[in-house]
């Protein structure tokens, strides 16, 4: 059977993602900050703003764990078949 490997990212790629993710933020927020409305308004956008960031990151460990899930799955099913296989191949051969 074929046994895939997990691809690792590079850790130049993580702190590319990590620092890319901060810089955003703070270019959000400064901009919330210097935008030229009420102080409710800039409260509403910077809650709104939270709020869409942690809803993205429960949204990509959802993916990512269905994905996960689906792979167990697989590789469950992959190995009841080699197995009925291979005692199919037994008894052939006896």
């Amino acid at each position: 059977m074929n046994h895939p490997t997990i691809q690792k990212d590079t850790g130049a790629w993580i702190a590319f993602t990590w620092i890319s993710f901060f810089i955003s933020i703070v270019a959000l927020l400064l901009g919330i900050y210097h935008a030229p409305v009420d102080i409710w308004v800039k409260s509403f956008l910077a809650v709104a703003a939270l709020f869409a960031i942690g809803s993205t990151f429960t949204l990509a460990k959802t993916i990512r764990d269905n994905s996960e899930a689906s792979k167990m799955i697989n590789r469950y099913a992959d190995a009841k078949t080699e197995q009925i296989i291979s005692n199919y191949e037994i008894r052939a051969s006896v």
